[in-house]
């Protein structure tokens, strides 16, 4: 047997050792957490995205699914993310990110044939924000094709709602419902069967998504289709766990929430408009649809207030730029 000198041994020793170390840290865990249930179609877009994300990367990086609030409470995205209980997660009102607080729910009637460039310009001029809070928007979830109301009973004008008790699910939809003379209740997605089957409301503003998975249609079955809203929930990452990926990993990552929003709008619409006729042909449902020129006025009751507070949140110049883009979006 030969002789290996000192110098060769070591060196041989030193590779070993670190061959393990470098391979470990190459695997990366993403742990996602999001207020959507499995029922939802939109679960099935994170299974995509987690697919994506693993074959782009090769497996150094996967992504684990936590759905129905198994992490976070719905406004709790942020913190989440910023304290390491998840990696990505629902952003939707926090104060720490006012523009998007004010601006992701917004009134205005879209044209959703462009949807994804809407939202990836929309996520653009919302970027400075985010950053400065040490988040970064990895995929939109655009819900302005969803975001609607169901009463208990039949609602003849939207915009004379005569004292009901609606469930809010934030600022905006708050000034609508005291604008039109009802009074807004918040209540967690996950609490909302229960509140509305003890009668805690008499209406209820959310996603026709969220509100099928939901199994609401028999509680509260009479919905208003008014098409007002631009909606957006961004699902953001901590900037510097993404920051600290290899820059192809963190490349693979972002194109896989593009891939994912590209793959999952024609089947969110399809499976929403199945949801509605589904429970309107078994008779637990009715859907009625408001006219444009009520949808116009719908907005016009409540946008000039509203855009005072977009204003403050982003400043002048900011806020002008995404009424522009909105408008670039109009039907």
């Amino acid at each position: 047997m030969g002789k290996f000198s000192r110098a060769a041994v070591l060196a041989t020793a030193a590779c070993g050792v670190l061959a393990v170390p470098v391979e470990a840290a190459a695997k990366t865990t993403l742990r996602l957490g999001t207020y959507v249930n499995e029922a939802d179609i939109r679960y099935r877009g994170f299974k995509k995205f987690a697919d994506l994300v693993a074959e782009k990367t090769q497996g150094r990086v996967t992504v684990q699914l936590f759905p129905s609030s198994t992490l976070h409470g719905f406004n709790d995205g942020v913190d989440a993310i910023l304290s390491g209980i998840s990696d990505i997660s629902n952003v939707t009102f926090d104060n720490r990110l006012p523009c998007l607080r004010s601006t992701s729910l917004y009134p205005a009637p879209i044209d959703l044939k462009k949807q994804i460039d809407l939202d990836a310009a929309y996520t653009a001029l919302l970027s400075k924000e985010a950053a400065a809070q040490n988040v970064v928007n990895v995929m939109s979830s655009n819900y302005s094709y969803d975001q609607e109301w169901w009463f208990k009973e039949p609602v003849r004008d939207l915009g004379k709602l005569g004292g009901k008790l609606v469930r809010s699910v934030g600022p905006l939809v708050t000034l609508m419902i005291e604008a039109w003379g009802g009074k807004a209740v918040f209540i967690a997605p996950k609490e909302i069967f229960q509140s509305a089957e003890r009668g805690v409301v008499d209406g209820i503003n959310m996603g026709v998504a969220t509100y099928s998975s939901w199994k609401m249609w028999e509680i509260m079955p009479y919905m208003v289709n008014a098409n007002i809203f631009y909606g957006n929930v961004h699902y953001m990452m901590n900037k510097k766990k993404l920051d600290g990926l290899p820059p192809a990993d963190q490349k693979a990552v972002l194109d896989s929430g593009r891939e994912t929003e590209i793959w999952l709008k024609p089947r969110y619409e399809t499976w929403i408009n199945e949801q509605v006729g589904d429970a309107v042909m078994r008779g637990n449902g009715s859907a009625i649809s408001i006219s444009a020129a009520q949808s116009k006025a719908l907005v016009a009751s409540v946008r000039p207030e509203w855009d005072k507070v977009v204003d403050k949140a982003c400043g002048r110049d900011l806020a002008d730029k995404i009424r522009a883009l909105f408008a670039q979006h109009a039907p």
